[in-house]
């Protein structure tokens, strides 16, 4: 019988993929929870053993749930946020128990750490990964400062691909769709030295039509398909097995997304233009072109030796580069009011040594990273229509720069065993982290794009068009430590305990108007207590409750100008926040063809102080009462099945989830745009064939076709004058009514066809 994938895991515990396992005992069938190995830890472990709130998802049941996207997995997870970041389709919003990054702006530093491989991403351009050649994704809850280091106070994402077998396999994946979707997928391997050297490639290429369209653009042939999807991804991987003890893998990936730019939603009839609020989520209108690009390409060296059968070294190198020219019209008129056409230029390296060690009663990690990061870009702020519908010749706010980085890193993290139920975890990590920045920014009386040819027949003026306005650099560093106790009460009980600490990066204001000095580093704090428990062999049931205080938050402040051209804005560290939680996940085998899987998430996030300072008098206040936890809804849970069918045909297995999320705004100062809780209701079935080279699958999402926000901009404030009508506003930079969403999927449904062969 084919065996099922579930979702597990919760807190510290682990979303990982259960499947049914079938053993004999007294002379019948019996349906088993199936042992499920993570990596959370650096090491190989089974997910049951590891005091860490992880949840993975396996290649199987990724496959099975038509889970095509790193997004979709915050449906398994509890606590977590995963969107596409406003006006591209490949830039993400992540968030892990209240803590993440809203602006994608070079400069500014993730709060939850995005890796393939091992290899950290640094930039969330781009990382709406498409899931192609996956083994599995882990999602790490709470901080991870000890082992993966900076950047991950509210947790970790890990994308990891599937080692080669080392047989000649080849594999054809295509699928259509909703909205004319038509995707195509090859993976294969081929041992071009029997048992010693293996290549392996991989290559997608993924459209689809736009959910909506570009109403009206005031550029003459443009693609009108909003929300569209146009992807290219090749990846070529070449294993050598020198001997049983060491082994290399060369990675090298590309990916081209030249769907076109995201057009947002107005929540609000302009003032300036004639154009009525589109009536669908997925209109928009827009003065800019409507392309858009993300180039990403990177290259990783991983060798591992075995020195003994206890201790081994791993070494992963990797270089990775990004390049998305994008526009953003934050208005979406189809006049300039508020036009941001941009450009994003990033690389970075990295080198990781770690040497891994178990004892006789003790286990051991520990390493040395380096990172070294470019991190440039380019936006014009285009502002020609001002007030009353006034024209101007031109007017243009343009902002460039850099924030680039190194960071020096040592960890150690062991864990000793006192005797078969008691043990204790201690870890360290020392990381020197140090940034240098250069800020550009002046207004031009003219319209300025980012490079000539940016729209048809224009030509950039030459030379620097705006001062300097900052040039400086700052170091860091800092020492992070975890320590854990666990209770092993039985073979299929844990109790655990641990502290753990983060830190998130200081940086400079990328947007800055004069020489600010760096925001330093955000810390959060976080304290965990879990069980993890399998009860009669067919029931996993783990919890975890955990509390944060991130202390030290970076923010934005938006300063008041002389006009509404002024993009006056100043980073500091404002804000602390306090958040307790619960997160659970159960898996019931109930039969050997059906299982039950559930996981439940409730937060209770605030901030507790957000000191500012008044203009007029100079003094210092609380106002803290202003501000909510963006992104992060007090309730989630994620109901869900897996049924299989055994016939003469081949195998069915059915599966269907219903995922809810509870109220969030977007932003954390006075939001305007608030998502009220929804639910996702998804179905699928998957049918295999019995010589096993066949398979296909039948998958609907979102079948209720609920309407919700991800993102958005709001470039306006309440009317004094009748701050609690909410139909009234006054209007932000540009002069208009910029009150603007962005949207998750509508209902789509896939037909995906596989041959292996």
């Amino acid at each position: 019988m084919r065996s099922l994938s579930a979702v597990s895991g919760a807190v510290l515990l682990a979303l990982a993929t259960p499947t049914f396992a079938n053993q004999q005992e007294n002379g019948e069938k019996k349906a088993e929870l199936e042992r499920i190995q993570v990596t959370a830890r650096k090491t190989v472990e089974n997910l049951q053993q590891v005091p860490v709130a992880v949840t993975s998802i396996g290649a199987t049941e990724l496959a099975e749930k038509g889970i095509a996207e790193l997004i979709e997995v915050q449906q398994f997870s509890p606590n977590t946020t995963l969107q596409r970041s406003r006006g591209t389709n490949s830039t993400i919003t992540a968030f892990i128990r209240g803590v993440g990054q809203q602006d994608p702006l070079w400069g500014y530093e993730p709060g939850v750490g995005i890796y393939i491989d091992d290899v950290y991403l640094a930039r969330p351009q781009g990382a709406v990964l498409d899931l192609i050649d996956v083994e599995r994704v882990e999602v790490l809850r709470g901080p991870q400062g000890t082992l993966y280091g900076k950047n991950t106070i509210g947790g970790a994402i890990k994308y990891v691909t599937k080692e080669m077998t080392g047989d000649a396999t080849f594999n054809v994946s295509a699928s259509v769709g909703s909205y004319n979707q038509r995707d195509i997928k090859l993976t294969g391997q081929y041992p071009l030295i029997q048992d010693t050297l293996y290549v392996g490639v991989g290559y997608a290429n993924l459209n689809r039509d736009g959910f909506g369209e570009y109403l009206q653009s005031d550029l003459p042939n443009q693609d009108t398909e909003n929300y569209n999807k146009e992807v290219e991804a090749a990846r070529v991987t070449l294993e050598w097995h020198a001997n049983d003890d060491l082994f290399f893998r060369l990675n090298w990936d590309k990916t081209d997304d030249t769907s076109n730019a995201k057009g947002g939603y107005r929540l609000l009839p302009s003032l300036l233009t004639d154009a009525p609020v589109p009536n669908s989520v997925y209109d928009s209108y827009t003065s800019l072109p409507t392309w858009n690009k993300v180039e990403l390409e990177g290259y990783s060296l991983l060798a591992n030796w075995d020195l003994t059968d206890a201790t081994s070294l791993k070494y992963v190198a990797s270089k990775r580069e990004s390049y998305s020219p994008t526009n953003i019209d934050f208005d979406n008129t189809p006049l300039r009011i508020f036009d941001v056409p941009a450009v994003y230029d990033d690389n970075q390296t990295s080198h990781e040594l770690q040497l891994n060690h178990a004892g006789e009663n003790y286990k051991l990690v520990s390493g040395l990273y380096y990172y070294d990061g470019e991190s440039c870009g380019q936006f014009e702020a285009i502002l020609e229509v001002l007030g009353n519908a006034i024209s101007l010749p031109g007017l243009t706010r343009e902002v460039s720069g850099c924030n680039n980085s190194s960071s020096k890193a040592a960890y150690i993290q062991g864990s000793y065993y006192f005797n078969q139920q008691w043990s204790a975890t201690l870890g360290a990590r020392y990381t020197q982290d140090e940034k240098e920045a250069n800020v550009n920014n002046g207004l031009v009386f003219e319209t300025v794009y980012p490079y000539s040819g940016w729209i048809p027949g224009y030509e950039r003026p030459a030379g620097e068009l705006v001062p300097e306005v900052l040039n400086d650099n700052e170091d860091w560093s800092r020492f992070t430590p975890r320590l854990g106790v666990e209770y092993q009460h039985s073979d299929d009980m844990m109790f655990f305990a641990s502290y753990a600490q983060g830190f998130k990066s200081g940086t400079y204001n990328p947007r800055a108007t004069t020489a600010e000095p760096a925001a330093n580093p955000e810390i959060v704090d976080s304290f965990e207590l879990g069980m993890k428990s399998e009860w009669n062999d067919n029931l996993r049931a783990n919890i975890t409750l955990f509390s944060l205080l991130h202390k030290d938050r970076q923010y934005i402040s938006i300063l008041p100008g002389e006009t509404s051209a002024d993009l006056n804005q100043r980073l500091g560290n404002i804000g602390r926040s306090e958040s307790q939680g619960i997160e659970a996940e159960f898996t019931y085998v109930a039969t050997d063809n059906l299982n039950f899987n559930a996981s439940i998430g409730y937060i209770d996030a605030e901030f507790t102080e957000v000191i500012d300072t008044d203009p007029e008098t100079g003094e210092e206040f609380d106002k803290s009462d202003q501000f909510d936890i963006a992104n992060t809804p007090d309730l989630t849970f994620n109901l869900g099945f897996d049924y299989s069918i055994e016939s003469s045909f081949g195998d069915f297995v059915v599966n269907g989830n219903y995922y809810h999320r509870g109220d969030y705004v977007l932003f954390e100062e006075a939001s305007l745009l608030s998502q009220d809780a929804y639910g996702l209701v998804n179905l699928g079935v998957t049918w295999y064939s019995n010589d096993g080279h066949w398979s296909a699958s039948l998958t609907g999402k979102n079948l209720t076709d609920e309407e919700y926000l991800v993102g958005g901009y709001q470039f306006v404030t309440p009317d004094p004058t009748d701050p609690t009508d909410t139909s009234k506003y006054t209007p932000g930079l540009g002069g208009d009514n910029t009150l603007i969403g962005y949207y998750g999927d509508p209902r789509t449904v896939t037909l995906t066809v596989n041959y292996r062969f």
